[in-house]
């Protein structure tokens, strides 16, 4: 008996360091899409958590910004932090889909870890591999034909059902003429955009009332003067609240939404509250100023990607388990059907929770709902949500 106590000891003890040798060899690497890490969402949430895991567990870390916005300047970077001898490379966004494609097969000693990256973005970029003829009929695509995946994990989210959240919550609260300014016409905006219709129409026919939609992308992940403009008109025509969905396209919402009283808007990816008050009251703002504007935000649609980042990264480095997520595209969604807090989709803590409008309780309801299937939301990016209270006008995009 003594025996095998001290055999299980042992063993415990080199599997022990074999993972710690497998942290301590383990150096992190993040490469940015279209922003960079103060761009006060995707990005910076991921970097902030690749920082916390490296710091909490002594691994080094470092990003890379790429010096082009295309597959082959993100190439070019993954490619620098390999030769730098960084071992796990993690890429925020769909953009990442050619660079996978291109080089995952180059490197199969390298872990690659994709957030929002879905097979489409993948197959996008992809070569045809082992012999095959290119097909151009994408449902006949077999993924691991085009693109190498065997050292490759990506995680993606159910956008619709945050963005059905934050869809629902702002017609319970007294909000009736409603836009959607996305950032590209990607599947993870749309995902957002359909949810986000879905959510306001389904609140509006709890209610018994009708509501307008006026649904827009920017073509791009910023704003500019042109749409701006283009939300100047949206505002001081009525429009009282705008999801502004698309990284730093928030702006041109907010720059509109503050020549008009009583305009709001909605966040995306993160708890942007704390980010659309400091942007509206300016750098250096006094406390008198950013007060003036620290209700502008209603609430904001939310995707997990802190936790994914640092779950992800603990089973994969700390506990060894990468097995367990190569070769896999995994969606994430609901956990919870009492708990909003652990999920991977969320709204905000921050909302604007009304009594007898849209409470805390309202929205854990809500969410239990759609865990237990008696409400539910609809993923097709193809065809236009089907509407009973909603009047929806897809202008298509803005530039």
């Amino acid at each position: 008996m003594k025996k095998l106590v001290s055999l299980l000891l042992a063993l415990v003890m080199v599997l022990g360091m074999m993972s710690f040798a497998s942290a301590e060899e383990t150096k992190i690497a993040m490469i940015t899409d279209y922003g960079d890490i103060t761009d006060q969402s995707f990005n910076q949430t991921t970097w902030e958590a690749v920082v916390k895991f490296g710091t909490d567990n002594n691994i080094e870390y470092k990003y890379y910004k790429p010096d082009t916005n295309d597959t082959a300047g993100r190439v070019a970077k993954v490619e620098m932090a390999i030769d730098e001898g960084y071992n796990v490379i993690v890429m925020p966004g769909y953009a990442f889909g050619g660079t996978i494609a291109e080089i995952s097969g180059e490197y199969e000693d390298v872990k690659f870890i994709a957030l929002d990256v879905g097979k489409g973005d993948l197959l996008e970029g992809g070569v045809p591999l082992k012999g095959q003829a290119y097909d151009y009929n994408p449902d006949n695509w077999n993924l691991n034909d085009y693109v190498h995946m065997d050292n490759v994990y990506s995680a993606v989210y159910q956008e619709e059902l945050c963005g059905y959240m934050a869809g629902y919550a702002a017609v319970k609260l007294g909000y009736t003429n409603l836009g959607f300014l996305g950032g590209m016409a990607v599947p993870a905006v749309i995902r957002y955009g359909y949810g986000f219709v879905q959510g306001c129409d389904a609140a509006a026919k709890e209610l018994g009332i009708n509501v307008n939609i006026k649904y827009v992308y920017g073509n791009q992940f910023f704003g500019d003067a042109d749409i701006t403009a283009y939300m100047d008109n949206w505002y001081q025509n009525g429009t009282q609240i705008v999801f502004a969905c698309g990284g730093g396209i928030y702006t041109s919402a907010v720059d509109a939404a503050k020549k008009v009283e009583g305009a709001k808007v909605i966040g995306v990816d993160v708890d942007q509250a704390a980010v659309i008050t400091n942007y509206a009251a300016g750098e250096g703002a006094s406390e008198e100023e950013l007060a003036k504007w620290a209700d502008l935000t209603v609430t904001s649609a939310m995707k997990g990607l802190a936790p994914t980042t640092i779950d992800t990264l603990t089973d994969v480095v700390l506990n060894g388990n990468w097995a367990n997520y190569a070769g896999k595209i995994v969606t994430l969604g609901l956990v919870s059907g009492d708990d909003p807090a652990v999920n991977y989709v969320q709204i905000a803590d921050s909302t604007q929770f009304a009594e007898g409008k849209f409470t805390a309780e309202d929205y854990k309801a809500l969410v239990k709902g759609m865990f237990e299937g008696t409400i539910t939301v609809s993923a097709d990016i193809v065809a236009e949500p089907a509407v009973t209270n909603a009047t929806v006008e897809y202008l298509g995009n803005i530039k």
